[in-house]
């Protein structure tokens, strides 16, 4: 695939999707970017420095408004390119606020991503023969999908969705709904899904920010039950290589697993973490099991590999990495921590309600 003329990015305020978006920048991969986010508690504008936020088209508003995911396809001035692929990544995504209220999660995931893939098909079939050739709409989805596995074995792409929790739930729904528009209205889709992710500007909330951030100040670090549930990590850099890879060489209506070939128990992941911050293990406080907490994530790379992709980052150099960005980036988490994630002084923001 060429080099991107314009390309839309839903949820690029926040962890992944910022992520990527810087990766689209910092290796010239498209002409334009458009970016539709909701600014929720988890966009966060600070995740730009302002060479990219010059290059980026954003557009505030919910996925889950035609009106606003329209004012972000359309070209809104003249001589703007055509959108040539949605990257799609606004979701609801922590799993213990979908244990409160999964009414977000079922608003956004799956409300939210049909009333996108109504606009992206009404898009698509207005545009050339010529732009709908190479026009995609990337799923950005969860191996929680898939439910939870024993002490053995993994999932692939043929796995059954067997989600457990309200967010893995809706997740499932929206790569149903995906799939239901590729097979009834020949939309272009091809969806991912993807192990645990950690990397710089992950909402603090998540477990390895919690872990460091806590360890830095000294302060318990909470741990579900006897902290033996197994998750594969994958740095958010590997992902995003894993995306654009998809987008470029994808087969349409297919469904592709990245992980990190990482797996940990969760308390031995804290216990390097600390290892690496030189803290003492008896920061680490057991606390009561979340509900439906499932045991074991894996993935087998298969489909991936036959993209040419398989990650680059082992665990131990990327929790490195990751243990020095959140240590020379306090004013980053400080200012989440103090509520001031969504700064726009010099950055113009395209209003859509």
């Amino acid at each position: 695939m060429a080099r991107i003329k314009r390309i839309l990015v839903t949820g690029g305020l926040g962890f992944i999707g910022s992520n990527y978006v810087r990766y689209l920048i910092d290796h010239d991969l498209a002409e334009e970017i458009t970016v539709l986010d909701k600014l929720t508690y988890a966009g966060c504008c600070n995740n730009f420095e302002p060479r990219h936020r010059a290059r980026i088209d954003l557009v505030r508003g919910d996925i889950c408004n035609a009106k606003a995911v329209l004012a972000a396809l359309i070209p809104n001035r003249k001589g703007m390119f055509p959108v040539e692929a949605i990257v799609h990544f606004a979701a609801e995504s922590h799993v213990d606020r979908s244990i409160l209220d999964g009414s977000p999660f079922v608003q956004t995931n799956v409300l939210g991503t049909h009333t996108l893939l109504v606009c992206a098909t009404t898009y698509f079939t207005e545009l050339k023969d010529s732009e709908r050739e190479r026009f995609r709409f990337i799923n950005v989805s969860t191996d929680e999908v898939y439910g939870t596995l024993g002490p053995a074995g993994y999932f692939s792409e043929s796995s059954p969705l067997l989600p457990n929790s309200p967010y893995s739930a809706a997740k499932a729904g929206a790569d149903s709904l995906a799939r239901a528009y590729y097979q009834t209205h020949k939309l272009p889709v091809v969806t991912t899904r993807c192990s645990n992710n950690y990397g710089p500007f992950q909402f603090p909330e998540k477990f390895i920010p919690v872990v460091i951030l806590n360890a830095l100040s000294d302060r318990p670090i909470p741990v579900y039950a006897k902290g033996e549930n197994v998750r594969d990590w994958i740095h958010v850099s590997d992902h995003c290589a894993g995306i654009q890879r998809t987008l470029e060489s994808g087969k349409i209506g297919e469904v592709y697993n990245f992980g990190g070939e990482s797996e940990r128990r969760n308390i031995d992941l804290a216990k390097e973490i600390l290892a690496v911050l030189k803290k003492p293990e008896s920061l680490i406080r057991f606390v009561e099991d979340r509900k439906g907490h499932d045991f074991r994530y894996a993935i087998k790379l298969g489909k991936a590999r036959e993209l040419g992709w398989r990650p680059q980052i082992t665990l131990e150099e990327g929790l490195r990495k990751t243990v020095e960005w959140y240590r020379d980036n306090r004013k980053w988490w400080t200012a989440i921590q103090g509520g001031k994630y969504q700064e726009l002084t010099d950055w113009k923001v395209r209003e859509a309600t």
